[in-house]
């Protein structure tokens, strides 16, 4: 909508009243006029000048929110809005970090009951004496050297992955070296490592498939899945968190942007001829987009 409003008496006489009031004229009507036409467009100039001042900047509302969400809200007066995407911000965070330690604490609960129930020793030791029923085409005589002590108590991982790899089949994995995560992720995952628990028996427990699995397999699996509930609450906040930071840059930048389209204004100074004379008149435009 496009509106005009022409001010042209009242301004016009309030602009010359100001002049006399202001300042010592001459006295001569046409010098006088002019000099109180100069003045008035030079207030009206400022007018515009004050209203242009008052947009917002699209880059530093943006650059706010990015850093901080709700923070281009806040630049724009949009209140509201500020504290909606800053709750957004604190909660996200706050529901990240409780949950980050929960998946830690639960971590160090199921490493432990590992370290406590589950042996390399004893998965080494039923692999090897089952190695016929596993793989009739191997020879235990080539993995010797699969204990470094007679004991049998210290595995050489070297050996074991190389048995591991050459039986094939059922098992698929190689066991990772203690203490990374792939080798607590493996032991509770891959029914190859069943073996390994307390619970299962001893090297000459009859061989098992698939999920014929150990109660301690079973709870320690149930341990490890809690543990990986609580790091994907995490990390669903912390892409809350992401999302929330490019939302607000980009919904503060279009509302700056609205901001300073909504309403714009225009003044100029308008010449009219009036038979022989010259007679100025302000004119204001005002434009108002929806």
């Amino acid at each position: 909508m496009k509106l005009k409003i022409f001010l042209i008496a009242t301004l016009f006489s309030a602009s010359v009243f100001a002049q006399l009031k202001s300042n010592n004229l001459s006295g001569n009507l046409k010098l006088d006029s002019q000099i109180s036409i100069e003045k008035a467009l030079h207030n009206f100039n400022q007018q515009s000048e004050e209203t242009t001042a008052s947009k917002k900047s699209v880059f530093i509302a943006a650059g706010l929110s990015a850093f901080m969400p709700g923070a281009g809200q806040f630049y724009n007066g949009d209140y509201l809005k500020s504290i909606l995407f800053f709750s957004a911000e604190v909660a996200a965070i706050t529901v990240g970090v409780i949950y980050d330690k929960k998946g830690d604490d639960e971590t160090a609960i199921f490493e432990k009951y590992a370290q406590k129930h589950w042996s390399v020793a004893r998965y080494a030791l039923w692999t090897i004496t089952n190695l016929k029923t596993l793989n009739g085409s191997l020879d235990e005589n080539d993995y010797s050297n699969l204990f470094t002590d007679p004991a049998q108590t210290q595995v050489n991982w070297a050996v074991l992955n190389k048995l591991e790899s050459d039986i094939g089949g059922y098992y698929s994995h190689q066991l990772a070296h203690f203490g990374e995560q792939q080798y607590y992720e493996m032991i509770g995952k891959y029914p190859q490592f069943n073996p390994g628990w307390d619970d299962f028996g001893n090297e000459h427990t009859p061989f098992k498939y698939g999920d014929d699995v150990t109660p301690r397999y079973h709870h320690y699996s149930d341990m490890r899945g809690k543990a990986n509930s609580f790091y994907n609450v995490m990390n669903t906040a912390v892409v809350i968190v992401i999302v929330n930071h490019v939302i607000s840059a980009v919904e503060s930048a279009w509302s700056a942007n609205k901001f300073n389209k909504k309403i714009e204004s225009k003044v100029t100074l308008k010449k009219a001829n009036l038979g022989f004379a010259y007679f100025y008149y302000p004119e204001l435009n005002i434009k108002v987009n929806f």
